[in-house]
């Protein structure tokens, strides 16, 4: 099923196959998939042997460091993976029982990118370009993934590369900059999705954003009553007008870096 999955992708224009199994959640797991499947190194063979033989496009893979403490296999599924032509490995540094809960550890990492000849990616409480330069240093992984962090703070990717690359934080976003942003992700969410869709599931990425913003979080029980795109977009626009406003009024440049830190 999973061979004629990621053929049907490649068929659909897809450049790459990512196999997770490294999903923690309880519906997922259930079904013998996701973190499940480490469980079964000889199905997790065979999974990745006919995924990469069904296609010519790479195909990479994630994983947790095992199903919980006792059973952490993650280096014997990386020598799997690297067997069965696996062009990349991620590595989430928890358990599946650990959920997200506690703090990830690095060094299964650590110990998978020293015995394994593909790229390595490190996973798990990447939250800031301290924390992402400190990881590569420990692991002397390949790269990141970031997952929740970038949930209301796409721009962390940029202020990732921008730390490794000169030594320090480049300036925050302004208001005018994060409005832009965000208008922007939510007509791209609108299209996608549909009108019936797409202004739903814009709500919980506006929640994600007002944790990252100034913006009051009464703003967000309002922004969720609104039933269209259109009224969302102006919603949004307005709540930064009024933004602006305040910065004014108190003096102080809407413009500058410094209104958002």
């Amino acid at each position: 099923m999973l061979a004629t999955a990621a053929k049907l992708n490649q068929d659909m224009g897809a450049q790459i196959i990512d196999i997770n199994m490294g999903c923690p959640a309880k519906k997922v797991c259930n079904k013998a998939a996701g973190s499940a499947l480490m469980k079964d190194e000889a199905l997790v063979t065979e999974i990745l042997e006919s995924v990469v033989n069904s296609v010519n496009i790479p195909v990479t893979l994630k994983i947790r460091t095992g199903w919980d403490k006792s059973q952490k296999n993650a280096l014997s599924i990386a020598h799997i993976a690297e067997q069965s032509g696996i062009t990349a490995l991620a590595i989430h540094g928890r358990t599946r029982a650990c959920g997200y809960s506690g703090s990830a550890e690095y060094q299964t990492v650590t110990d998978v990118k020293k015995k394994v000849s593909i790229p390595v990616f490190a996973n798990g409480d990447i939250t800031s370009p301290e924390m992402a330069a400190s990881v590569l240093k420990a692991t002397q992984a390949d790269g990141l993934l970031i997952g929740r962090a970038a949930q209301g703070c796409p721009w962390i990717f940029n202020d990732i590369n921008y730390f490794l690359t000169n030594g320090k934080h480049q300036a925050p976003r302004t208001l005018e900059e994060i409005e832009t942003i965000m208008i922007s992700h939510l007509k791209e969410l609108h299209q996608f999705y549909g009108e019936l869709m797409g202004h739903r599931i814009a709500r919980k990425h506006v929640g994600w954003y007002l944790k990252s913003t100034p913006i009051h979080q009464h703003f967000r029980s309002e922004f969720n009553k609104i039933e269209s795109p259109k009224a969302q977009l102006e919603a949004i626009k307005r709540e930064f007008e009024l933004q602006q406003d305040k910065l004014i009024n108190k003096g102080e440049n809407p413009h500058d870096d410094r209104s958002t830190r």
